[in-house]
This record gives structure tokens, sequence and C-alpha cells, in this order.
């Protein structure tokens, strides 16, 4: 059998399909009807600029406060060529590759409605470079979010000319050498066509869609690793009641609570008689806490699936209505919300799994201070709660808003900006931060637990627990940790963690990013 195909068409992508096509390496086709939408928005383009004498923004004219220059139409191509090599000006950090090929991909996507003014050739070769994991450098820095991802797009698209650099494989090339490789002249850009793959949404949408796949798995994780964590310290299952819930209906909190209740079905610790009356709020609040990150998650979900099946682009084209509209639909506000959102959210699911890492080293509940049987001459679990309360402290800092800054730009023309990006590229640190806040919880709860034998979890705890023994070994004395700390984490990014049954949840929290590329 072949390799498999996605099909690009009008039909909407969906969180799930993404990431089956990027999970399974599936190669790119556009469909015949995306390729007569393109082609015939690309004709009514070609016959509007030749019957009108009235300048069309970004099409005769220049860009930005230079909209009121018009261009000659011998010149127009030139116009759209000097326009991807000026606006390219990243700064900073590469992408990861990941990220990029999700940019080609909802690049090609936004392309394929007909309402860009694209030729067919263009996107045409743009589904090339994905088949051949092409992979543009680019760089982090550059947009403001608001006309479009410009900088970023730019860099995307200089491999259409046969400039810049890209990824090969592990290999960075020079566009020109991987041109000549695979027989692609460099493309003449038409009107409209350089503004068309800069202006858009593409980065930031990328940068939301992988980090709302990597949230879905976290937190998952942080469900898992927080009810283990409750059966160590010997908590309470009360609070965790459907009754309590009930009385306070939010979906993220009866969501984590139901779910809590049934990793623990079938644990001895936590159906024990208890001492105590209560537990500390990072273990009694998991559904209040974890199920308010769920609830702003879905938010963020929302806005991201309606934005990677949209037209983004500036001017948008209309060739049955005979429109031509310069508007605003590259405007990334409600993507930047998004994304502070997201960085909030995170940075509570890991505010509160270092609480209950440092509940667990406590001395209390029958458990040795700091996890080691001899306190005093081993340190034991100390430090690694160390390492997670800088991490928790960073992800705070991370989550001060981006999307509230705006920046004047182009000679006022842009007089509000979005900072969109900056907001997707701050997540993406908070996203990464939360994996070893997680992974470090999980080390001292699988420790904590050690010390409950004979007593046991539940049947889907300890199998979880089994699995990440084989990983990382019970700690007897003082050792260099940080190995046990990085293997931890590595579990964490291997793991699909099947969760005991339980009803559909809202925009797909059961989707995971395992990418091989």
């Amino acid at each position: 059998m072949g390799q498999e195909i996605h099909q690009i068409t009008t039909e909407k992508l969906d969180f799930e399909r993404i990431a089956k096509i990027l999970n399974q390496n599936m190669q790119l086709e556009l469909s015949a009807e995306a390729y007569g939408r393109i082609l015939r928005c690309r004709q009514y383009l070609d016959q509007k600029i030749a019957g009108q004498t009235e300048p069309i923004y970004g099409v005769t004219t220049g860009f930005g406060s230079l909209c009121d220059t018009v261009i000659s139409h011998q010149d127009l191509s030139t116009l759209q060529e000097n326009l991807v090599k000026s606006h390219a000006c990243g700064m900073g950090e590469e992408v990861p590759r990941i990220i990029v090929k999700m940019m080609l991909l909802l690049k090609i996507q936004s392309l394929s409605y007909g309402h860009s003014g694209v030729q067919p050739a263009t996107v045409d070769r743009l589904v090339q470079m994905y088949n051949h994991n092409v992979l543009p450098v680019v760089y982090q820095f550059g947009s403001l979010g608001a006309s479009g991802d410009l900088a970023p797009l730019a860099h995307l698209s200089l491999p259409l000319l046969g400039l810049g650099e890209v990824y090969l494989g592990e290999k960075k090339v020079k566009a020109s050498e991987v041109c000549a490789r695979y027989g692609w002249e460099p493309l003449t850009l038409q009107s409209k066509e350089g503004l068309a793959l800069l202006n858009g949404t593409q980065f930031m949408s990328a940068y939301g869609v992988y980090l709302c796949l990597r949230t879905f798995k976290l937190s998952k994780l942080a469900d898992i690793i927080g009810a283990l964590s409750l059966d160590a310290f010997d908590g309470r299952i009360e609070p965790f009641h459907p009754l309590i819930q009930a009385i306070r209906p939010h979906k993220g909190q009866i969501r984590t609570a139901q779910r809590i209740t049934n990793l623990l079905a079938g644990s001895q610790l936590i159906a024990r008689q208890k001492a105590h009356v209560q537990d500390p709020y990072s273990f009694r609040c998991i559904p209040q806490v974890h199920g308010a990150s769920k609830d702003s998650v879905n938010y963020v979900a929302y806005v991201f699936a309606n934005e990677i099946n949209s037209v983004t682009d500036n001017p948008t084209i209309f060739p049955e209505e005979d429109l031509i509209i310069s508007a605003g639909n590259f405007h990334g506000q409600p993507l930047a919300f998004a994304l502070d959102n997201l960085s909030i959210a995170v940075a509570e699911l890991g505010n509160i799994s270092e609480r209950r890492t440092y509940q667990l080293l406590s001395g209390k509940r029958g458990l040795p201070h700091f996890l080691v049987a001899s306190p005093g001459l081993n340190s034991g679990f100390m430090i690694p709660q160390y390492t997670a309360a800088s991490i928790v402290s960073m992800n705070k800092q991370l989550a001060t808003p981006a999307s509230v800054d705006s920046i004047e730009s182009s000679q006022g023309q842009e007089d509000h900006v979005s900072m969109g990006a900056n907001a997707a590229t701050k997540a993406f640190r908070s996203v990464n931060n939360l994996e070893m806040i997680l992974a470090i919880e999980l080390y001292n709860a699988a420790q904590a637990m050690e010390f409950r034998r004979p007593q046991k979890s539940s049947p889907y705890l300890e199998d979880f627990l089994a699995k990440y023994r084989k990983e990382v070994e019970f700690v007897t004395t003082d050792k260099m940790m940080y190995e046990d700390m990085h293997r931890s984490v590595e579990f964490l990014q291997q793991v699909i963690p099947e969760l005991p049954e339980e009803g559909d949840f809202k925009y797909h929290f059961s989707t995971d990013l395992n990418p091989k590329i």
C-alpha cells in the first residue's frame, strides 16, 4: 500500500485530523474542488485588474502606509517578489520544525478556499514542499500578530522564489539547492500573491493547534498524576462526589471529579479509614482547579478550531459577488487572547502540581521527610521541589498577557496590533514547563507510594506506576537525581494515557500528538 493521502478540500480541519496527518506523515493533495476555487479566483482577479482603473490595495498599490502609491501593471510581479524579500526580517530562535510543517498545512488550507487570488501553481508548490518535508527556516521574532504574521510567513514563502534556507531531513541547506534537486523553478509571483502569502495568521495558528494538542494530553496526565499523589498522600475521596459537582456545575469540574473517581476505582488506599477530616486545597480542590483549566483550554480550542478553517489574508476576493474587500481578518486579537488564556491555564495546572509535590515531602501522614528512609544523612527529594518551584515561578511570569500590549507600526497605518505572536511563543514555553513540573510530581508521587506498601492504589494507577518504574527506579539513598527527572519527562512524552471508561469531552481531549518529523 502507498502512503495515505489527505485531500485538501473545503471541509473543515479538526484537531484529530491534524494529529493524524502529522502522526502518519500523510501526503497532501489538492482536491479538484479546491483547485477549481483557486483558479476561478485567480482568473477573476486578472480580469478585474485588466478592466479597472481604480487602485486595488496590495494588488496595484504599495503596502501599509504606502497604500496610496499606485504601481504600474508591468511592475506588479516585482512588487510581490519585493514584498516577500523585504518582509523576511525574522530574528531569534528558529521555530520548531513541527510547527513550521503545521504552518505550511494551514497556509495551504486557507488559500484553498479561493478567496486569496493566488495561482494554483503557488499552492501546488507549497503542497510539494510539504510532501517532500522541505521545511523553511522560520524565526520566532518578527510578527506583531496584526497585519498577518508578516515576517514568519515571509520566511515560509522565500523558498517559492528559490531563496532562504530550509531543512531537508536534519540538514539545513539553501533553498536554491533543494529547488535544483527537485527540479523546482523559482515561481514568478503574480499580482496579490505575495500579500496572500504573508497576510494571514498561520504562525499564531500553528502554535495554537500544536499547543492545544500538547495540552489535551498534559491535562489528562495532570489528572492521572494528581490522583496518584492523592492516594500516596492518604487523601480523601469525598471532595470528588458527584453531588458536590452538581451544585456547582462547571463542565471541567464535573469531568475532573468523575475522572479522578474513575482513576481511583478499586484503590485499597483511598478506601481505608482516614485519621484526618480534610485534605489541603491542592488535593481537595483538584476538580475546581484542574476543571477551570480544562474549561479555559476548551475556549482556546474553540478559537483555533475556527481559525484554522478561515481565510485570513487581505484584501479578500469574492468572485461570485464581484467584490474585492480590504478589511482586517489578519488581525490576531482572538488568537492573542486565547494564547494568553492558555498560558494562564497551564500555569495553574503547574502551580497546583508543585503544591502537591511540596505536601508529599512534608513528613505528614506517615510519609518520611523528603521521602527517604534516612532524612538528614540523605536530602532525598528536597531539591526536585526547588526545581519545580523555579519552573512554576517562570510560568507565572509567562502568564503576564501579551495581548494587552500594542505598538504602532507602518507610520500609523497599523496603529493597533495584537502581539499574538509573542503570546504564542510564550505559551510554547509555558506548556514545555508544565510537562517538567508534572514529571517532577510523578517522580515524588511514585516514591511516596512505595512507603504505603503492601497496600495498593487502583489497578489503573498501579499499572501506570509499573510502566513508570521500568524507566525510573525507587530512590533508596542520595544520587544524581537529574537523570531520573529527565527520564520522567521522557516517560510523559512517550506514554499514551488511555483513561478508564468515560464519556466524550468537548474538543477531543483524547487527541495526542506524537509526530515523526
